[in-house]
């Protein structure tokens, strides 16, 4: 006979669904862990609009009669709704039993070191890693920047018996023989893809096709069209501007012995043969830059009329 309970139906981890694929491959003659041999118990998901509440978390079983069960219900002792199932309470599990005390791990045989001392400790951390591994959605993409063997070692080196409440704070890259290794073999770094969150790459793949939209626009385009001309422009200016002025200018070394004298009314020449007043003289003078000729014009000064003696 099948029983069934109504309540929260747990969700089977993909380790229970391992160990259960090994229970299942154990020899008969083993004795069963649990009362699936015995009593076959189905739990249900309780729904308010389908389920009494009356019937949550019990054990039930619909019983056959052969007389209408409502002609011996009483009302002050039972609920309508258990009229024709039977009620039954699941028996508390039986007390374990006394643990064996632990082989010496230096005498032991390996099988048992390995049951007593390894596995109790590795199997919680292995349940951990396929937790861990579910959330970061380990099964259901190719590639993941979770790492299975980086976790376990964080987990095992915090839940280290010896030094309980010492390590929890502390990171993998802060253990100290994980930093010695990473220093000898660097790793190389993780790609953006991988470090990213569902939300941040939708934010910069939406921002960007924003923007495309955006620079698509024929009066934004018209816009950077101009912008571009302006600047090449201005680039083509200023180096010819340079190339003419380094032509030009007279060299350090000393005056040119060839250079003619200029006339009156010109600039004045120094020791260095450099002229008086260049700096000034580069922006009154017309300076006009014309494709690829620059010509520089230097007017005398106009004369003064003569003025009358004071009287």
């Amino acid at each position: 006979m099948a029983a069934k309970v109504i309540g929260e139906r747990k969700e089977i981890s993909l380790w229970d669904q391992i160990c259960a694929e090994v229970a299942a491959t154990r020899p008969p003659f083993e004795p069963p862990e649990d009362d699936a041999s015995s009593v076959k118990t189905d739990v249900i998901q309780y729904d308010a609009t389908k389920h009494n509440p009356v019937f949550y978390g019990r054990m039930f079983a619909k019983v056959p009669a052969d007389s209408d069960p409502f002609e011996s219900f009483d009302p002050s002792t039972s609920h309508p709704a258990c009229v024709g199932y039977s009620l039954v309470e699941k028996p508390p599990p039986p007390p374990s039993p006394p643990s064996t005390p632990l082989p010496d791990p230096r005498l032991c045989a390996p099988r048992e070191y390995l049951e007593h001392y390894i596995f109790p400790v590795l199997l919680p951390g292995m349940v951990e890693m396929l937790r861990e591994a579910k959330n970061q959605r380990c099964f259901e993409r190719k590639r993941t920047k979770f790492n299975a063997c980086d976790f376990l070692t964080e987990w095992l080196y915090k839940m280290n018996p010896r030094f309980a409440g010492d390590r929890d704070d502390i990171t993998l890259f802060e253990i100290p023989f994980v930093k010695s290794w990473l220093e000898e073999h660097p790793r190389p770094p993780l790609p953006l893809s991988l470090l990213l969150s569902d939300e941040e790459a939708a934010t910069i793949i939406q921002s960007f096709f924003r923007g495309y939209l955006t620079r698509r626009d024929p009066e934004v385009q018209e816009l950077r069209q101009w912008q571009r001309e302006l600047r090449e422009e201005g680039e083509d200016i200023s180096i010819k501007v340079e190339e003419f002025w380094r032509k030009h200018e007279p060299s350090e070394e000393g005056h040119d012995p060839t250079q003619k004298a200029s006339p009156k009314g010109t600039h004045k020449t120094s020791s260095s043969g450099s002229p008086r007043g260049f700096k000034k003289q580069r922006a009154s003078s017309g300076i006009s830059a014309v494709t690829s000729e620059v010509s520089i014009s230097i007017e005398p000064p106009s004369p003064q009329p003569p003025q009358s003696p004071d009287v």
